[in-house]
């Protein structure tokens, strides 16, 4: 048995984000087939490899849209609070690895794997806001 929400903004959240998710992937790999076995050029590569960036934008989206949907107050604060906390150590630490990138300290990391560590520190600022109020 699936125990989903009994908010409705939240379920709505949940299956906006999970399907979402599904292109992510369906993208993804399909890029990740394609560019080896067919070596596109121009703007069909490009294209290829801009798709899976696609489904990231509608993750935003979908965020936003929960936020507009949902009607509890304290549960909005909190996602608004968490992703500032996100916000915040995504940036002091991408800030902080450039400069060590530019001094040759540290190796290079790609700029498609800051989104998912936003989303490891939201998720962690999540986490630590609703142990604070429980």
């Amino acid at each position: 048995m699936v125990c989903l929400p009994k908010n409705p903004a939240t379920r709505r959240y949940l299956y906006r984000f999970l399907a979402t998710m599904m292109f992510y992937v369906v993208f993804l790999v399909g890029a990740v087939w394609a560019f080896p076995r067919y070596h596109p050029t121009g703007v069909l590569a490009y294209l290829l490899a801009i798709l899976p960036a696609l489904p990231i934008v509608g993750i935003i989206v979908v965020v936003g849209l929960y936020l507009a949907e949902e009607k509890d107050e304290f549960q909005r604060a909190l996602l608004v609070q968490a992703m500032i906390w996100g916000i915040g150590a995504t940036l002091s630490l991408t800030t902080a690895w450039g400069f060590l990138e530019v001094f040759q300290l540290v190796p290079h990391i790609e700029l498609y794997l800051v989104f998912p560590l936003f989303c490891v520190l939201t998720g962690f600022a999540s986490g630590m806001l609703k142990a604070r109020y429980r």
